[in-house]
């Protein structure tokens, strides 16, 4: 594929990538804005989709027969992340390029900027796609089942901030689909543990993607783009303190629902405890007007759901 016309001097990177990224740093400069679309120069989405996933794995594990079928499911989850959320953000992009040419944050971004045309990222968007499904086969039917399913409301989701003041909800509906996979991967089949674990992810989801969103507000509000930032204005941290609280009790309830008893209980809770005080964290840092700080925090989130899938491994191994 080529790259359908030089960018001016200046604008060939994504305004809200890190400045230190390894896209614009490493990669092959012909590959730089496919690596762009799919968002690898900002891994922490690929983070957000992938630990639910490694939720829904740890609570199997605590639920029972932890073996070493776990190490590939939790790498096959780890590729599948990056190629499913490399294909979501293509997606993203393709119905959001009339949008994303009027707001300052993502003008730069490869099809608003003319980095690549749409039938390119159509193309790009069938083989992530492609590849993802193959990996999604090696996890067996129920999983291969659920995976399928999930594509709906990928579709759905970039759409969602025309009709909804809620989008963030279908995010979350989206990304935390990967604690009800992992669990199916590793069992066949779902019970309320990973459900339990999918509407606390949901709600973290608002959590994050309300702070991210406080970036945009201003010009969303020109626009006519919805969002739960908008939605919520000067009363955002009183949600965001009633959504993580909400998160947290559905996690705990989500490790309980598993079974789990003496020490590996004790683990996984101090996982979920470390969440919750990683969302305080953010809370008492949290300033709507700030978009660099917003973004820091939101960043940040990877530390927090990682915190928890930690211990759930640690908790499903002893």
């Amino acid at each position: 594929m080529q790259i359908d016309r030089p960018m001016p001097e200046g604008h060939s990177t994504v305004a809200d990538a890190p400045p230190d990224n390894w896209v614009d740093r490493y990669a092959p400069v012909g590959w730089r804005p496919w690596l762009r679309l799919s968002r690898a120069d900002r891994p922490i989405g690929t983070w957000l989709l992938l630990l639910p996933c490694w939720w829904g794995v740890g609570l199997a594990m605590i639920a029972g027969n932890p073996g070493w079928r776990d190490i590939w499911i939790a790498l096959a989850c780890g590729i599948g992340a990056v190629l499913m959320r490399g294909a979501g953000c293509t997606w993203n992009d393709i119905t959001d390029r009339d949008i994303d040419d009027k707001v300052a944050r993502t003008r730069s971004r490869p099809i608003p900027s003319g980095q690549v045309t749409v039938r390119g990222a159509l193309i790009w968007l069938a083989a992530q796609s492609l590849a993802g499904f193959a990996i999604l086969l090696t996890l067996g039917s129920a999983a291969i089942a659920l995976g399928i399913a999930s594509l709906a409301l990928v579709a759905i989701y970039p759409f969602a901030k025309r009709f909804t003041w809620w989008p963030q909800v279908f995010l979350g509906l989206a990304f935390n689909w990967g604690a009800l996979l992992g669990w199916a991967a590793h069992t066949g089949n779902l019970a309320p543990a990973p459900v339990l674990a999918y509407l606390g992810g949901i709600a973290w989801t608002v959590f994050y993607d309300t702070i991210y969103a406080h970036q945009d507000a201003e010009d969303d509000a020109l626009i006519g783009v919805k969002s739960t930032a908008r939605l919520f204005g000067r009363d955002t941290a009183r949600w965001l303190a009633g959504f993580g609280i909400a998160s947290v009790l559905l996690l705990v309830l989500a490790v309980l629902a598993t079974g789990a008893q003496g020490l590996a209980l004790v683990l996984a809770l101090l996982g979920v405890a470390g969440f919750a005080a990683h969302l305080a964290w953010q809370l008492l840092r949290f300033d709507m007007t700030d978009s660099a700080g917003c973004l820091r925090l939101f960043r940040s989130n990877r530390d927090a759901g990682l915190l928890i899938a930690l211990f759930l491994a640690l908790a499903g191994l002893v």
